[in-house]
């Protein structure tokens, strides 16, 4: 992430009044909430999103995908938010959201006539290392990218850049946290523009069971596995990664993030093909969706994709920088359109 662009000017819409500067910026400087010691059930209300456009209610395709339905998502603890990766089961039901305050959200995902209608059984917990020492009590505090493969997760840490092996625990801490090796141009990327994006790649793709990460501004880095080595994702238009999920093709989805003063945020997402991601590749991908004003949309930056019957279901969550009075925690869902 970057401090002055997205932890001091992150606010949803278009212009940006002083007193908003001055209470984002308030924000920024502010320490953020502090993780939860132990894992702890807590309330999430849910206010359905019934359409993705406020101009055209009635539009339900945009460019390669079909909204679905949405949510904002809104608690009374104040640890409760910025959330920055995002994984769901394989059939959709079950969800786990990074916070980027070493803490997980896990839940149930409830549905009404194949709409999202809320989270139920939702339950922060703490990020803890193999010795049992918080996360947030370490130098790995930051924590930005979730990738989940089995009952092993990842996460990327940023400022002191690392990537964590954990374990999922009963309760549904992460535990056991240790480092994996990770090549030195990661540890030296810029302090704010760490791994954003993290995902191992399914049987199907040729780099099957290994782990890709994807900083900000654009380093990918495939990291284990036999084929190991550092690509380059192409940008334009001025858009930062910001995660990164596989479909069973071995295809990727890579989510990507923009905000300016008057613009707000943008959210787009590309397809990358499976066999574009390979040591020294310089990778693109086409534009598959690419948010318009109009859209509900905030500062997105986790993505998911699991399988209902012959649907992939794309779903976005939105980071609020535990910025309540400016920013939302948006749940998006879409189908794509094969």
């Amino acid at each position: 992430m970057r401090l002055f662009s997205r932890r001091s000017l992150l606010i949803g819409g278009g212009a940006i009044t002083a007193a908003g500067i001055a209470g984002v910026t308030g924000t920024a400087l502010a320490q953020r909430p502090q993780a939860f010691r132990n894992a702890t059930p807590i309330r999430v209300s849910a206010q359905p999103i019934s359409h993705l456009s406020n101009t055209d209610p009635d539009r339900t395709k945009f460019g390669a995908l079909f909204f679905r339905s949405g949510l904002i998502l809104k608690s009374d603890v104040s640890a409760f938010g910025g959330f920055s990766g995002l994984w769901r089961s394989p059939r959709g039901q079950e969800i786990i959201a990074l916070a980027d305050n070493s803490q997980v959200l896990q839940a149930r995902v409830e549905t009404a006539d194949g709409r999202l209608s809320g989270l139920s059984d939702a339950v922060m917990a703490p990020l803890l290392m193999s010795n049992g020492t918080p996360t947030r009590r370490t130098r790995y505090y930051d924590t930005e990218s979730l990738a989940i493969s089995g009952n092993t997760a990842f996460v990327g840490i940023e400022r002191n850049h690392a990537v964590l092996r954990f374990e999922r625990g009963r309760e549904g801490a992460l535990v056991k946290g240790v480092p994996i090796a990770v090549p030195n141009e990661l540890k030296d990327l810029p302090s704010n523009g760490g791994i954003e994006a993290l995902a191992v790649a399914p049987q199907r793709s040729t780099l099957s069971g290994a782990l890709i990460g994807i900083a900000e501004g654009g380093q990918g880095f495939i990291l284990t596995g036999s084929r190991k080595g550092a690509f380059e994702m192409v940008r334009r238009g001025g858009y930062d990664v910001t995660d990164l999920a596989f479909l069973d093709s071995g295809d990727a989805i890579v989510l990507e993030r923009r905000f300016s003063l008057f613009g707000g945020f943008g959210c787009r997402l590309r397809r990358v093909a499976a066999s574009a991601i390979r040591p020294g590749a310089r990778v693109d991908g086409e534009v598959i969706y690419e948010s318009e004003a109009s859209h509900q949309m905030d500062n997105m930056e986790g993505v998911a994709v699991h399988r209902e019957g012959s649907e992939h279901v794309i779903s976005l969550i939105s980071d609020n920088n535990f910025n309540t009075n400016l920013q939302r925690t948006l749940l998006l869902e879409f189908a794509l359109a094969e």
